[in-house]
């Protein structure tokens, strides 16, 4: 028996033994192919209804060099440490900028140390001048803005404006051979056609992530602005936080919208993304480069969404459209006729099923403009002629003065009413209405509503007197004035020096 056993082990052993050669002379080989067929799996239809590959590449190749990469900065101490904190949205909706740090060392005397502050988002270059397109919460409350290419290379950029309403900011850089990026007619865009969002999610440079657009108009109340307009496009394509002010583009690699904010219980991707569309994200910037600030025409009503219930509680037939809630009192509604009640169907004989698609299309609009609202009233069709006017019930156009000394300032500037410069007792000044970066952000601790009465001794009474005295000036600057809610005169310094 032990015989046998041997003889078999012997066998099994040489027989390993053979194998194990056999194998190592045996080539091992690794196929390799040309190509990959797999970008052709999926398919579209053009406009004619041609079918065609579904192919992201070109339209990648397209858009990368126009997305940009946005770094905002601010040095905070204690005293003003609140005004650049997050800004938390209510869940399940929050905007999407990139990490700030915020826990400053303490020093000895229980201040907090000064240090740098950062955020990251993204921005569209749609203009060969180096004109970017960003969300204006991206570079809000920062003292500079820099700006890096698809390439690498980084730029300082100047705030050309923001407009706060529709959460949209236009920057400068000075740049040359920029690609640029064209914006399409977002009222033609269609629910279920294929976007791609671009920009920089989670401080990862230049993410392109594919999806549809889901719907069109949508408000989710994020913004908090008083003459606020939401009327976003929602889309599937995984936006996350630092993708704010990148783009969204149709397959064409076209401008659809800025990615402005997300639906999310965690603050990352988790199925819907909002765009502010392109279509307004136009009309700012053509009102900023125009005018210098946004000219907004305004109906003046208070307006909901009609839908069955609140058909029912107002005891009228079910009509789409939008319940008029209120009239304002000499608004520019009431003196067309439009009334309480009245359910507005159409805009210029365009259907308006929803509050946030009359407030797109009336963002469109300037003070001064004309339009025609068709309403429902007592089941009957009426029609109104109506010219929009401005927040302060006029139809003129707010312009702002346009001189590069007053971007470089970082700071929109209007002429002091007449009946406030006699209640502070002064002869006159120059409002400071709104602060983004620049030289006075970054170098003093002025607040916004400071009234500029004196530049270096000099007497100050509207934005022209700024812009000459401070123009071609170098060195130090002492800005003189006082606020209407502070007591007494204060005293501001910084440098002109480039």
């Amino acid at each position: 028996m032990y015989l046998v056993s041997a003889l078999i082990a012997l066998v099994v052993s040489f027989g390993v033994i053979k194998g194990n050669q056999w194998l190592q002379n045996e080539p091992v080989t690794i196929q390799k192919v040309s190509g990959v067929n797999g970008q052709h799996v999926l398919y579209t239809a053009d406009d004619e209804g041609n079918i065609k590959p579904l192919d992201f590449t070109n339209t990648t190749e397209k858009v990368l060099d126009a997305v940009v990469h946005i770094k905002s900065m601010r040095t905070m101490g204690n005293e003003n440490m609140g005004r650049f904190e997050y800004r938390r949205l209510p869940d399940p909706f929050r905007e999407f900028f990139g990490d700030r740090f915020n826990d400053s060392p303490q020093m000895p005397d229980g201040r907090l140390q000064p240090r740098p502050m950062y955020g990251s988002g993204s921005g569209v270059i749609i203009n060969e001048k180096g004109y970017i397109i960003t969300n204006n919460h991206v570079i809000d409350n920062a003292d500079e803005v820099e700006v890096t290419l698809y390439d690498n290379k980084t730029y300082k950029a100047t705030v050309m404006g923001t407009d706060p309403s529709t959460d949209l900011a236009l920057l400068q850089i000075k740049a040359d051979n920029l690609k640029t990026m064209a914006m399409v007619n977002s009222d033609d865009v269609k629910v279920g056609e294929w976007v791609l969002a671009v920009g920089n999610p989670m401080g990862l440079n230049s993410t392109v992530t594919a999806g549809i657009v889901s719907a069109k108009a949508r408000n989710i109340n994020i913004n908090k602005e008083k003459f606020a307009v939401e009327s976003f496009i929602q889309t599937d394509a995984a936006i996350n936080p630092g993708n704010s002010g990148g783009a969204l583009v149709n397959l064409e690699g076209n401008l659809v919208g800025i990615n402005t904010a997300i639906a999310s219980q965690t603050g990352s991707y988790s199925g819907y993304g909002f765009a502010v569309p392109s279509n307004i994200v136009t009309k700012v910037v053509e009102d900023i480069l125009k005018y210098g600030s946004v000219q907004r025409g305004m109906l003046g009503v208070t307006i909901r969404t009609m839908d069955g219930t609140l058909a029912k509680e107002k005891e009228v037939d079910f009509s789409k459209g939008v319940w008029v809630e209120n009239v304002g009192e000499n608004s520019a509604a009431e003196k067309a006729g439009i009334e309480k009640g009245d359910i507005i169907t159409k805009v210029n004989d365009v259907l308006v099923n929803t509050s946030p698609r009359l407030q797109e299309i009336i963002a469109s609009k300037r003070p001064g403009d004309e339009v025609t609202v068709t309403v429902k009233r007592d089941g009957k069709e009426k029609t109104f002629r109506v010219i929009l006017e401005n927040s302060k019930g006029t139809t003129d156009i707010i312009k702002k003065e346009k001189k590069e000394v007053l971007n470089l300032l970082g700071a929109d500037f209007e002429t002091l009413e007449v009946d406030i410069a006699e209640k502070l007792d002064i002869d006159g000044g120059v409002k400071v209405v709104r602060l983004y970066p620049g030289k006075i952000r970054k170098e003093t601790q002025m607040r916004e509503g400071f009234i500029i009465t004196h530049i270096d001794g000099k007497k100050v009474k509207d934005i022209e007197d700024v812009a000459d005295i401070l123009e071609d000036k170098d060195g130090g600057v002492m800005l003189e004035g006082t606020y209407e809610d502070r007591p007494g005169k204060y005293y501001y310094a910084f440098g002109m020096d480039s």
